[in-house]
């Protein structure tokens, strides 16, 4: 470090910041980030249960329009599949809507495919999410999120 030689001693001594005052703004920004922290991951888990929720929703209008165009909901062999797939059936085929009933499909906030059944054990057919453990089941995050909790 070079002094400047125009700079009184008390001077030179207040120009930087002693070690002390270094370590007490890291113990406050230490701080603040916990907090953030503590009150963010939360939310985060609200959100991906939240998501999870709006594309079940999302794929149970697709699959109903399905139904009022084709006459049938699709089987669990064609799965969610069938909202973007024309099926092999010629006749099925005949009638499937171009560019399919959804985009593309969704995969869950965990990453994992939402499952289909039809039928469903809740109802004319399920549509589900394992939750973030991906095992059937489950309590708080890893619970299953489906169409008939909507």
């Amino acid at each position: 470090m070079t002094t400047r030689p125009d700079l009184t001693e008390a001077e030179r001594r207040k120009a930087g910041f002693s070690l002390l005052e270094l370590m007490v703004v890291l113990v406050i920004i230490g701080l603040l980030a916990t907090i953030v922290v503590i009150n963010v991951l939360p939310s985060q888990d609200r959100a991906m249960v939240e998501k999870a929720r709006a594309d079940i929703a999302t794929l149970d209008q697709a699959i109903e329009l399905y139904r009022v165009e084709m006459l049938v909901y699709p089987s669990t062999d064609q799965g969610l599949e069938a909202l973007v797939e024309a099926p092999s059936d010629p006749r099925l085929a005949a009638r499937y809507r171009e560019g399919g009933y959804i985009r593309r499909l969704p995969n869950d906030p965990w990453g994992n495919s939402y499952l289909y059944l039809q039928p469903g054990e809740h109802g004319q057919y399920d549509i589900y999410s394992l939750g973030a453990d991906g095992r059937p089941g489950g309590e708080g995050q890893d619970a299953d999120i489906g169409n008939w909790m909507q």
